[in-house]
C-alpha cells in the first residue's frame, strides 16, 4: 500500500467525507492504520492508472469490517466498487467470518455505496465495535 496514487486517491476519499459530513462523523482511518497487521488492503489497477481501492479489518476471529472503500471519479459505475466489494466479502468468507460489517455516511453523496451493500445483501444495523449512534452515519452487516 504504497505509491502516490494511493495516497492521492485516499485523500480524495478522505476529503469527500469531510466536505460531506462534520468532522465528528468522520471515521477516517489514516494511512499508516492501514497499515496495521488487522488490515487488509487491495487495489484495483488498469494498466498504470488506479481504478480503485478497499480494505478488511479483522475486527475478531469472527468477523470484519470493510474500511476506505473508494473508487476513482474516472472509474465510476463501471463495476470498479462491486468487484472490490465481492473480492472483501470473498476473503471474509475463506478467513471463516460470520459477519462482515461497515459503516457508511448518510448524506446524499453516501447513496451510491449505500446502494451497493445493499446490491451485495448488506442490510442496516446498529453501531458496531467503538461506533456510536449519528445521524451522519449507516451502519451495515453482512451475515456471511
Amino acid at each position: 500500500m504504497t505509491g502516490p496514487e494511493i495516497g492521492a486517491l485516499l485523500a480524495r476519499h478522505f476529503a469527500s467525507m469531510f466536505e460531506h459530513s462534520p468532522p465528528e462523523s468522520c471515521h477516517v482511518l489514516p494511512i499508516d492504520g492501514l497499515r496495521a497487521p488487522e488490515i487488509s488492503f487491495w487495489s484495483i489497477w488498469d494498466g498504470d492508472r488506479l481504478a480503485g481501492c478497499g480494505a478488511l479489518k479483522q475486527i475478531d476471529p469472527t468477523q470484519g469490517e470493510i474500511k476506505s472503500m473508494r473508487t476513482d471519479e474516472a472509474y465510476l459505475k463501471r463495476g470498479v466498487g462491486a468487484a472490490m466489494l465481492v473480492h472483501i466479502i470473498g476473503v471474509a468468507r475463506a478467513r471463516g467470518y460470520k459477519r462482515l460489517s461497515l459503516e457508511t455516511g448518510t448524506p446524499a453523496a453516501f447513496l451510491p455505496a449505500q446502494r451497493l451493500y445493499a446490491r451485495h445483501g448488506f442490510v442496516e444495523c446498529a453501531p458496531f465495535g467503538d461506533y456510536v449512534l449519528d445521524p451522519f452515519s449507516m451502519f451495515m452487516k453482512l451475515e456471511l
